[in-house]
């Protein structure tokens, strides 16, 4: 772990649990920190499994496994993002069927630092999909910026983190923690998992306008979520929960085992300031533990 120049936090959940909101939120509030977005590895559209007659966006099969591997080999041993098919990490393959991920590098000023620090953000087909209005109130997003700037202040925990040049990746994907795609999640180094129920993962899904991809735009069809999202969400995930109840209580024992962190003790469809602030602490934690030597609570 100590020679790794990138953490690598999963974010993962069904379609339209929050995960990109999150994402963007958490990168927000920590420094040196960039997204990588798990449909950026989409294969192309004539390569898409066929179910029930629909294109199916939603499984392992239509994500590049070994390009994601190869781009968390890089992240950890760079700490960049992984823009440059020279990279003796990469083995010379093209990631995704993107030459360059739209990774655009430019000098910002951390929401925790006066200093100007060279962050990287993506520009990636996913970030030009919109995720509607900030759900957080600006008090509460003050208020995690503060108390992530506390933790990065001078004698705190997380100003030797932050002095050893350790960049944090947040790869936001709606299939992480799966048997199918198990080299990338034991590529994660911190695993977060955000519940939904069936009735409110439909909701957004079918309220959002569309997703952009590498041949143009894609909008669901009707039945897509009930045929495709909700029921490949269920089956992927089911080895997590007790009975296999994707809406029902998680195995305690399995998450802990995979090191997966979830809000057990909220229910389903948490708010997004209470998932925030739960995710900051998380985060926080987790850095001590891995990077610092701290105890696991």
């Amino acid at each position: 772990m100590e020679n790794k120049k990138a953490i690598v936090v999963g974010i993962s959940g069904c379609s339209s649990s929050g995960k990109t909101t999150l994402a963007r939120l958490l990168r927000d509030i920590f420094p040196n920190t960039f997204i990588l977005h798990e449909d950026d590895f989409y294969k192309p559209e004539d390569q898409l499994p066929i179910k029930d007659g629909l294109v199916d966006w939603d499984c392992a099969e239509a994500i590049s496994v070994p390009d994601m591997e190869a781009a968390l080999c890089h992240i950890h041993q760079t700490g960049t993002f992984p823009v440059s098919l020279s990279s003796p990490f990469l083995s010379g393959r093209r990631l995704s069927h993107r030459s360059s991920h739209g990774c655009i590098p430019r000098m910002t000023t951390s929401p925790n630092h006066g200093a100007l620090t060279n962050q990287t953000f993506v520009a990636s087909k996913e970030d030009q999909n919109s995720i509607g209005a900030c759900p957080v109130p600006d008090s509460v997003l003050a208020s995690q910026k503060s108390r992530v700037a506390y933790w990065l202040g001078p004698g705190r925990p997380g100003h030797r983190l932050l002095s050893s040049g350790v960049n944090i990746c947040l790869l936001d994907g709606f299939l992480l923690y799966a048997p199918s795609v198990r080299p990338v999640m034991d590529g994660l180094d911190i695993k977060l998992f955000l519940l939904v129920s069936r009735e409110k993962a439909t909701a957004r899904r079918e309220a959002r306008d569309g997703y952009v991809t590498l041949e143009g735009f894609w909008k669901d069809p009707p039945g897509y979520v009930e045929k495709i999202v909700w029921p490949n969400y269920a089956e992927s995930h089911a080895w997590l929960f007790e009975g296999g109840d994707v809406e029902g209580l998680l195995k305690l024992d399995v998450l802990a085992e995979h090191g997966i962190k979830a809000q057990v003790d909220k229910g389903l469809d948490v708010d997004m300031s209470t998932t925030l602030e739960w995710a900051v602490g998380t985060i926080m934690g987790e850095l001590e533990r891995l990077r610092l030597g701290a105890r696991e609570p």
